[in-house]
């Protein structure tokens, strides 16, 4: 396996968009939860939601962002943020050895209601011609590679809310194996809709914190009693070590090993005791040729959820042997919500900055600790630490999981 870089990042979150924004927002532990704003949800039980705040027009042609899906918009605003931040124009990137692996967890949502509304309102043959298009989940990774011409390898994949760390394990492979010299990776999301909410908020998953939508996203606390929706991308350039050193690039870290797993349990409950996460993090680690004891940081899936809190907790405890012996911890979702598909791309790049940044991201609204979670969760607010590895984990619906191992070049 060829050695693999990450020499550019596109963050596009209710905390910021762009590298410096998202970076900033971390350290000052901010809050991107608010009353949503897309949609009239007063009869809704969930009322809030991490909304993305960006000028599309800016990134895409106004014409062609009509006949886009709103995740699509998010993947190609992360794409263009990240090319800029690699310090690499479209000259750098076109033709056969860049690609892009970019999935999103449910696609094109929002155009799935609209176009259902001008069915049954209208009449089918109303509806728009681009309504396949803009729907299916592999328009994201299509579209990018269109913008740049990337001809290179190009994947999509859908696991949910695992989903944009399986495409960047997917990408790193790509180059390792020598299929590819460049990749742009990483996943997009755009379910704050009236069915995404309302999907999530009738199986109960959600936050009902509505008046307090500041505090509703407060992993691994005593209170937490659910996640909290948002929406965005997170997208990275991945390179191949000798060409990034090559051309005098940036590094934010080398992607070390990497590795999906199964829960094969339920659908949306996670495997008791963590045990499919156990052995996905055991995997990346030896993928990366690396102890647990190497890992200084690790940023969590922490969704403000009972079950998937705890069973992350126990999952690391029986990685690292005991509760003392676990690096610190802290979960993004508490500042940005849960991106879904979007949620690995956003936190992968957490994770690499704080790699580089020596600046370790906070656990937002850890205010009240539950007792069975014991774990130092970088309470609250940002830390300076310098470490050499990062891990970033993601865990889904339907018991998949993947898990990241970052390294200090």
């Amino acid at each position: 396996m060829r050695r693999v870089v990450v020499t550019g990042v596109g963050p596009v979150t209710p905390i910021g968009v762009g590298a410096d924004a998202f970076l900033r927002a971390q350290h000052r532990a901010a809050n991107g939860v608010r009353t949503i704003t897309r949609f009239d949800a007063s009869d809704f039980s969930v009322r809030i939601a991490g909304e993305v705040d960006v000028d599309v027009d800016t990134y895409v042609e106004r014409k062609e962002a009509r006949r886009l899906d709103r995740n699509v918009h998010f993947a190609l605003i992360g794409s263009a943020l990240a090319l800029a931040d690699a310090g690499l124009v479209e000259d750098d990137v076109r033709g056969d050895h860049t690609g892009t692996s970019v999935g999103s967890g449910i696609g094109g949502l929002g155009t799935w209601e609209t176009m259902s509304e001008v069915r049954f309102e209208r009449g089918a043959m109303r509806m728009s011609p681009f309504f396949i298009p803009m729907l299916i989940a592999n328009m994201a990774s299509g579209h990018v590679a269109m913008r740049y011409g990337l001809t290179g390898p190009s994947n999509t994949i859908v696991t949910a809310c695992a989903t944009g760390s399986g495409s960047i394990i997917d990408a790193y492979r790509t180059i390792g194996r020598g299929e590819a010299d460049v990749m742009l990776t990483g996943g997009t999301e755009a379910c704050v809709t009236p069915m995404g909410i309302g999907g999530f908020a009738v199986m109960r998953a959600l936050s009902t914190r509505n008046e307090e939508p500041e505090t509703a996203s407060r992993p691994f606390t005593a209170s937490r009693d659910g996640f909290v929706a948002g929406e965005g991308a997170g997208i990275l350039v991945l390179e191949e070590y000798d060409r990034a050193v090559a051309r005098g690039a940036r590094i934010y870290a080398e992607i070390a090993g990497g590795a999906t797993s199964a829960d094969a349990h339920h659908i949306t409950s996670p495997a008791p005791g963590g045990a499919g996460a156990v052995r996905c993090i055991r995997w990346a680690l030896r993928d990366a040729g690396l102890d647990a004891s190497a890992v200084g940081y690790v940023n969590a899936h922490g969704t403000s959820t009972p079950a998937n809190d705890l069973n992350e907790v126990q999952a690391f405890k029986t990685v690292w042997g005991s509760a003392a012996a676990v690096p610190p911890v802290s979960s993004t979702k508490s500042m940005t919500g849960h991106l879904l598909g979007a949620a690995g791309g956003i936190e992968a790049i957490a994770a690499v900055q704080a790699l580089h940044s020596g600046v370790l991201p906070p656990t937002r609204n850890h205010h009240d600790p539950d007792p069975e979670l014991d774990l130092d969760f970088i309470p609250n607010e940002a830390r300076e630490a310098h470490v050499d590895v990062v891990l970033s984990t993601n865990f889904a619906f339907g018991g998949q999981n993947a898990a990241i191992v970052f390294r200090r070049v």
